[in-house]
Order: C-alpha cells, then structure tokens, then sequence
C-alpha cells in the first residue's frame, strides 16, 4: 500500500502535466476551457481530501501545526485564483496573466510540500499512519471531486 507521501506526489506530478496543458491553450477555445475545467476540479479535490487526511493529522500535533497551517492557507490561495479565473473571459490578456501567476504559485507550493512539508511530516508519522492516511486520501477525493464539480 503507498503512503500519503507517494500518493500526493503522484498528484502533484499530475497537476504540473495539467498546468502545462492549459497554458499551451490560447483564446477562448474548448480546449482551454476544458482543460482548464480538468485541473480547477483535481486540483480542488487534491486540497480538500489533502486537508481531510495530512493537514488534520498534521494540525492535531503541535510540532507540525504552523506547516500545517501554511500550507492551507496556499490551498485557500489558490481557490481564490480559480475562483478569479472562471469568472474572467478567458480570451483576455488578464486571463492568461492571472493563469501565469497561479500557475507560479501551485508550482511554488507543490515544490514546498515536497521538499519541506513531507519531510518534517515524515519525521513525526509512523509507515503505517502515512498508510492510513493514503487511504484517507483516497477515500476522499472522489467524494470532493463530485462535490468540486
């Protein structure tokens, strides 16, 4: 069975496939928007069923807590960009600059879980609660993704 560590990581490895997608779009095309559409629901979904499993685990220990929180608080950051985008006409030059800059950032906070938040969370979680909280994950995320779309 994966660990929450590898399960969010394929993830992640997804979601940077996703945002190269949709920044290869151009105008207001039904790729674009499908593509678009594809990565706000992943992406959200990852989130919410991350903060479900890893982040409840990590704001239940004290050590872990200020990560924790960091780290929700860039989820709820990148919401408010999708939330941004979608009521933007996607034809628009802010469009595609508002996209970049979450882009950017998704980027920044996948890379900073990676290197920093998985390994102090690694450091204070036995193999087997990482399991347990994979399954979690698992577990949420399609309920989320329903909820998401």
């Amino acid at each position: 069975m994966t660990d929450i560590f590898t399960r969010l990581k394929q993830d992640h490895d997804r979601h940077r496939e996703m945002l190269d997608r949709v920044a290869a779009t151009s105008g207001d095309s039904k790729e674009r928007r499908e593509a678009f559409k594809q990565l706000r629901i992943d992406v959200s979904a990852h989130a919410n069923a991350e903060e479900q499993s890893l982040y409840a685990e990590m704001l239940s220990r004290p050590d872990l807590q200020d990560k924790g929180r960091h780290s929700v608080a860039e989820h709820k950051e990148a919401e408010d960009y999708f939330e941004d985008l979608v009521d933007m006409e996607f034809d628009s030059s802010g469009w595609l600059t508002r996209f970049k800059t979450l882009k950017e950032r998704l980027e920044h906070h996948m890379d900073e879980e990676e290197d920093e938040i998985f390994a102090a969370a690694r450091k204070d979680l036995s193999a087997e609660r990482a399991k347990e909280l994979a399954k979690i994950f698992d577990d949420r995320k399609p309920v989320e993704k329903k909820e998401v779309a």
